[in-house]
């Protein structure tokens, strides 16, 4: 118990920190490191491999995940994207750019289908999907990734093995080099799951 005291004191004061890191991020910085990822994700076997691909919608002070999301489109991937409500997350198809360019925004303003809305569910359309690449506050090289603390993302995936057990399935983070962080920062809890590959610009 006394263990996960300490580690959410840790992640918290964590989350804190990065918040200020990211805030003092110039744009033109991230639209640099953004285009550079960018390019190696497309470059990347998991990606070029896959063909069913959950992707985040970026936020302002997040890597921009715009013009992957454009590439996957020109590609024929079968995108899917998070919609939340409440507690809960599910993962649904988004067909092109228009589509896109036509969600709503939230109160945070971030782009999401409306989560009532019928759409596929890569979840309940008996698929699944094969790379999910995710978003998060900070990184190691080694695998940890620090979400927003809704535990979205990990109760997801769990789901997700549960359901589709014999899927071979790539974890993929974005990450500007500012979000990197020691394995002392961000040590590991036992229900985290190990991100397979975290790509920067550098």
């Amino acid at each position: 118990m006394a263990s996960t005291t300490i580690q959410s004191g840790l992640k918290m004061a964590l989350r804190k920190q990065m918040k200020d890191v990211l805030n003092s991020i110039k744009p033109d910085s991230v639209a640099k490191q953004s285009h550079a990822v960018t390019q190696k994700v497309l470059q990347s076997e998991p990606f070029r491999h896959a063909q069913r691909i959950s992707i985040y919608l970026s936020t302002s002070n997040e890597l921009d995940t715009t013009e992957l999301l454009c590439e996957m489109f020109r590609l024929e991937k079968m995108v899917f994207v998070p919609t939340y409500q409440g507690p809960k997350m599910k993962m649904v198809r988004l067909r092109n750019m228009e589509e896109y360019e036509d969600l709503p925004l939230t109160k945070w303003n971030i782009k999401q289908p409306n989560f009532k809305e019928s759409r596929e569910d890569a979840m309940t359309n008996g698929h699944g999907i094969e790379l999910f690449i995710m978003p998060g506050v900070a990184f190691t090289r080694s695998g940890a990734r620090m979400g927003h603390g809704k535990g979205y993302y990990d109760t997801y995936l769990r789901q997700h093995s549960e359901k589709y057990p014999q899927k071979k399935v790539t974890f993929m983070a974005l990450a500007l080099n500012e979000q990197i962080v020691s394995d002392e920062q961000l040590p590991m809890e036992a229900h985290d799951v190990r991100l397979h590959s975290i790509i920067t610009e550098s």
